[in-house]
């Protein structure tokens, strides 16, 4: 019988040379049953009043432990760490001591130093008749208070006034005064009279900064560091009094050791343990021993070879060694089990199991393995038919969870490989990839490939391929049934394929294929081929049938995959066709722009930059709530309106309000027509910028707000309004002009910025705070620095985001005039344009900027109303605009011969690139756009 240990906390350790030594037992008996103690040179002696529990015994035990045995090496290690501890830290307390002393002395001698030179009255004292006069007691009692050892005041040649020893004034000081004469401080370390000390030396400067004398004071080492010399002694004892504290405690644990190991030498204990591995590991059964809280003890080694165990499963939890789950749940519960058969594996095994605190010992259970190989045959089949059932299983589960063709591919390939096959290729007609309709007639392209090894001579991944007629894939796409050839060597319709390749792969060793159609109805996607190499057995019609299960299952996923790629493809077409492709010309912004859809379908996001009449520039953002075709077609119809709202100049509140209106008007056709659902929850921000001005005028409904980061680099959200989502109606639309000065930058955004699922809005606009913070100077950097920070790696929405870096027309290049409402102040204007123009250089413009401006003027005098007030603006164009304070907007008409005026604004129309009227609350303002020559 071989005696197990009972202790439950020791874990097992390597034998060298041999198994896993397992730990031996920690009780050594005598022949009676009594534990018995050993001592160099004597018997063994009993602990029950015996000779070996004499003083003289426990005195003898007590030296042998000391010389040889384990106890003792631990408790001189461990006196000789807490010794050395001790000496270190006096050490270091005494190098500390030193430092921190002349630490203080030099910060001391300093501020003393400082404070006397810039005492009141020292700067006159030495300019006085008799500076020792006056300073002496004054130093001597500063002296005195602050605990130095010397205060000397001196003129700039170095001469003392002041001294603690009378003698010594007038004579020179000794150290370095030369940097302080300069107007620094100087500290530094010297060896007098009345031993090691620092001294500094400030200067004394007049109110125009000149040096008019020094200070020096000085301090000794010893009496900064004395106090804490004083506590060494102290710190010593209490080093000692831990060394003994130590030391007594070391020889506690050194004697409970003592017991535990029975007095045992490593020799004596190490031979045991190899007695007992041997005994333990050469058993054909296994044996595994668990605590009480269900912690794998020992286990050995026919134990590790059945259950298939990791190298660190003793001291493991038996739940947490991946063993199945009934076998887990009887070791753990400890509970009494007599030849109970257990699945592990591909083995059946009997398991016993046996509690250890039957008799007192610890708690725990003792089980014992036997492999039952004679039920292996009769669960074989039921073995597999399971294996496949899972397989098919998982393939429900585990194939198409991503809508992406590819991927799909993929996941078949893996799945088969290698619990039904060696290698797995699967080959799609390129149309699939891309979403369409497969051709018959066209080639196909190996989308996936999974193998046990990597190097098999099969065609790699990305190739394109067509099948020769006799080949097993070419016979399964045509009959739209699985295909096995069970011996490739003699399969001559295969060898057709490639010769040189089909010859490479069967000396390989692959040696059996089925080959089976990606079929769902009458559509045929591709050709999915399994390979065989390991097993020697070809694959069979059981298998066979495995195989089509297997690929139909997996045909409905890919062509779910195709029709989406198919639906995403025509979304994200549309809605890039949707978006603007390149920005228009203007000065008024530096614009830098980021627009990425979201992963898992095309969003409703969009933006543009709509150049308006006197230089100035219109920003918009907006959202449509919702993913698909219908928000992208929704955002193309919003976006064109905005198009047509911009092109009437209106304010950014008015526009708003005219789109509010559009989408109420869409959802009341969805709704009659029973179509998509509202378009309830479409966002839009509107921004006008001014460069004239630097004023940005913007209105928003339901959008996030606006980041505005300033020239210095700060970043804020400015107040602005925010209206209710674009649809609902009733209520009105505010705007905010905010101030910008020239260089700052406006951010624009959509909420997939700042907001997803696993972040409210809030924090969201926290971390865009501190990504705009750390963003540079260009727009470009700042859309850069934004999306690194700010994005997931797969973004659930569309995110859009605009920065647009202001620019201010500069004064030289506007000139405005107010204008009397007098027919004859036309010439005047005339005269002055002409002037202006000059000066710009654009004398080919003159005559046709004459012609406008004149009639332009001329009608705002005769139909218009005062103040009248002309500017031309000098930008990419030149603006030409009149101001007057009457509501009525001119309109062209072709005159009759016979009419003697009305060809006014047709002259305008034919002289101008563009022209227009927009209105502000105090008018209007008539505009006309001239190219630059």
């Amino acid at each position: 019988m071989v005696r197990l240990p009972d202790r439950s906390g020791t874990r097992s350790h390597r034998r060298p040379g041999g198994p896993r030594a397992r730990r031996a037992p920690d009780r050594a008996h005598g022949a009676h049953g009594r534990r018995t103690t050993r001592t160099p040179g004597s018997a063994p002696t009993h602990r029950d009043g015996h000779p070996g529990d004499t003083e003289p015994g426990r005195i003898a035990a007590l030296r042998s432990a000391l010389t040889g045995r384990i106890a003792g090496q631990v408790f001189v290690l461990q006196v000789v760490i807490v010794l050395l501890l001790v000496v270190a830290a006096v050490v270091a307390l005494y190098l500390q001591v030193r430092h921190d002393s002349t630490h203080e002395a030099r910060n001391r001698s300093v501020a003393v130093a400082q404070a006397f030179a810039n005492a009141p009255g020292t700067r006159e004292a030495l300019s006085s008749p008799d500076p020792t006069a006056v300073l002496q007691p004054r130093a001597e009692a500063a002296r005195k208070a602050t605990g130095v050892d010397f205060i000397v005041v001196m003129n700039t040649d170095g001469i003392r006034y002041t001294h603690p020893k009378p003698d010594r004034i007038g004579k020179k000081f000794v150290g370095t005064i030369a940097p302080a004469l300069a107007g620094q401080t100087v500290v530094e370390e010297v060896n007098g009279t009345i031993g090691r000390l620092v001294q500094a030396v400030v200067p004394v400067k007049a109110p125009d900064g000149k040096v008019v004398g020094l200070v020096s004071a000085g301090i000794t080492t010893k009496n900064v560091g004395g106090a804490a010399n004083r506590q060494l002694p102290l710190v010593l004892l209490a080093a000692a009094v831990g060394l003994a504290l130590a030391t007594a405690g070391t020889a506690l644990v050194s004697r409970r050791l003592l017991r535990q190991t029975h007095g045992l030498g490593p020799d004596e204990m190490t031979r045991m343990y190899e007695h007992h591995d041997a005994v333990l590991h050469a058993v054909r059964e296994g044996v595994l021993i668990v605590s009480g809280e269900g912690r794998l003890l020992l286990a050995n080694d026919e134990a590790h070879r059945l259950l298939n165990l990791p190298e660190d499963a003793e001291g493991r939890h038996v739940l947490d060694l991946g063993l199945a789950p009934d076998t887990a749940d009887l070791l753990a519960s400890g509970r009494v089990a007599t030849d109970e058969v257990h699945l592990v594996k591909d083995r059946l095994l009997a398991v016993n199991q046996r509690p250890t605190d039957v008799q007192g010992g610890p708690p725990g259970s003792v089980a014992t393995l036997r492999d039952s190989t004679e039920l292996r045959a009769l669960s074989g089949r039921a073995e597999t038919a399971r294996e496949r059932l899972n397989m098919l299983y998982d393939a429900g589960v585990g194939i198409g969870t991503s809508l992406d063709v590819t991927r799909t591919a993929e996941e078949l390939a893996e799945l088969a490989v290698p619990r039904f096959a060696d290698f797995a290729t699967v080959d799609l007609f390129d149309a699939v990839l891309d979403g369409g309709q497969p051709e018959a007639a066209t080639s196909l392209r190996r989308t996936a490939s999974s193998g046990i090894r990597e190097d098999a001579p099969l065609y790699k991944v990305g190739r394109q391929i067509r099948f020769v007629d006799s080949s097993p894939q070419a016979r399964s796409l045509r009959s739209g049934q699985a295909v096995v050839e069970p011996d490739l060597g003699t399969a001559p319709g295969w060898h057709a394929q490639d010769l040189e390749r089909t010859a490479q792969v069967v000396e390989y060793g692959i040696h059996s294929l089925i080959t089976a159609p990606l079929r769902t109805g009458s559509l045929v996607l591709g050709v999915v081929s399994f390979w065989r190499s390991q097993k020697p057995e070809p694959f069979d019609t059981e298998e066979l049938a495995l195989a089509e299960e297997l690929v139909a299952r997996a045909a409905v996923s890919i062509d779910n995959a195709r029709r989406y790629t198919r639906e995403h493809s025509m979304a994200v077409t549309l809605q890039r066709s949707l978006l603007p492709r390149n920005l228009p010309e203007q000065s008024a912004l530096d614009i830098a722009y980021r627009y990425l859809p979201a992963q898992a379908g095309v969003g409703g996001d969009w933006f543009d930059v709509l150049p308006l009449s006197g230089a100035r520039v219109a920003l918009v953002v907006g959202d449509v709530v919702g993913h698909g075709l219908h928000a992208a077609a929704t955002m193309g119809r919003l976006r064109t309106a905005v198009h047509n709202f911009s092109a009437l100049d209106l304010p950014p509140d008015e526009l708003i309000a005219l789109l509010d209106e559009l989408v109420g008007r869409i959802d009341q056709d969805e709704a009659a027509e029973g179509g998509n659902a509202p378009v309830t929850g479409a966002t839009c921000l509107y921004a006008i910028y001014d460069p004239v001005s630097r004023k940005c005028t913007i209105a928003r409904a339901g959008h996030p707000p606006p980041a505005l980061i300033r020239p210095d680099g700060s970043v804020e959200f400015p107040e602005v309004p925010a209206g209710p989502p674009l649809g609902l109606g009733g209520l009105p639309f505010e705007t905010a002009d905010l101030p910008l000065e020239e260089g700052s930058r406006l951010v624009l955004y959509t909420d997939g910025l700042v907001e997803d699922r696993e972040r409210d809005i809030d924090e969201g606009l926290e971390l865009l705070r501190g990504a705009l913070e750390r963003a540079g100077e260009s727009p470009e950097d700042t859309c850069r620095v934004v999306l690194e920070s700010q994005l997931a790696a797969k973004p659930s929405d569309d995110v859009a985001l605009i920065v647009a870096r202001t620019r201010a027309l500069a004064a030289d290049r506007i000139a405005d005039w107010q204008v009397p409402n007098d027919p004859a102040a036309v010439a005047e204007v005339r005269a002055a344009v002409t002037r202006r123009l000059a000066e710009w250089g654009l004398d080919e413009l003159t005559f046709a900027t004459e012609l406008i401006l004149s009639e332009l003027v001329t009608n705002a005098i005769r139909y218009g109303a005062d103040p009248i007030h002309v500017r031309v603006l000098f930008d990419r164009t030149l603006i030409c605009e009149v101001f007057d304070s009457s509501s009525t907007s001119p309109h062209l008409r072709y005159a009759a011969m016979t009419d003697e005026g009305g060809r006014g604004l047709f002259l305008v129309a034919q002289l101008a690139d563009r022209w227009g009227t927009r209105y502000t609350p105090e008018g209007k303002v008539i505009w006309a756009e001239q190219p630059l020559p």
